[in-house]
């Protein structure tokens, strides 16, 4: 009778996997992968909330930039979302990149990006998008898909061929990750899974394998 688990005895955890102490390194190996082998979206990423009410809600949005202060995206804070970050002040977010089978989870805490942050980047965007930003009342109930067109004629009047300047109800976050996991599939369900912890940004990470 054969071995169920022949195929994966020689299988151990990759190296940058194994030896990693730092989670950030590791997930800019792994993003690094993810923009050559996946076709589309690599930064779309997973954004969990709570409501005021206590129920989760979740999201996909993009991934604008990161460090090692952690995570960054952008949206209209007067959006559900918005709201949900404000008061809570905390969010998880989850990457799946489906042709390398890995997965990366992060927890952690809400912060604001600087005002100079947020208009470099609302800056950078289309002309479309910026008008857009100031004509969709996100979130928010719309009567018809012509009232969006028409606040979207009315900003496009205004501005003209001038500046577009940032809303004030339109920034970027940032989550400052107190837990990040990465998990990479392996057959027979035997996946690998690495979470790092810390207590607070300030903390040094402590790093514990689990089981699949």
């Amino acid at each position: 009778m054969s071995d169920p688990f022949e195929k994966i005895r020689h299988l151990t955890a990759e190296k940058d996997f194994a030896s990693a102490t730092n989670p950030f390194a590791l997930f800019g190996k792994w993003f690094a992968d993810a923009k050559k082998s996946e076709s589309e979206y690599p930064e779309a990423m997973c954004l969990a909330t709570v409501d005021e009410s206590g129920m989760p809600d979740a999201r996909m949005v993009l991934l604008k930039g990161w460090d090692e202060t952690g995570f960054v995206f952008y949206t209209n804070m007067e959006s559900a979302k918005g709201r949900e970050l404000a008061a809570s002040g905390k969010a998880a977010l989850n990457f799946w990149w489906r042709d390398l089978h890995r997965q990366v989870r992060v927890r952690g805490l809400v912060e604001p990006v600087s005002g100079a942050e947020a208009d470099a980047y609302f800056n950078s965007r289309p002309r479309g998008s910026r008008i857009g930003a100031w004509a969709s009342r996100q979130s928010r109930e719309l009567e018809s898909r012509f009232a969006l067109e028409k606040a979207v004629a009315g900003y496009a009047a205004k501005f003209n061929i001038g500046k577009v300047p940032r809303p004030p109800y339109w920034t970027g976050n940032r989550v400052i990750p107190l837990q990040m996991e990465f998990w990479h599939e392996r057959p027979f369900r035997l996946h690998e899974r690495l979470v790092f912890l810390r207590p607070d940004a300030e903390s040094e990470w402590t790093r514990k394998l689990l089981y699949p």
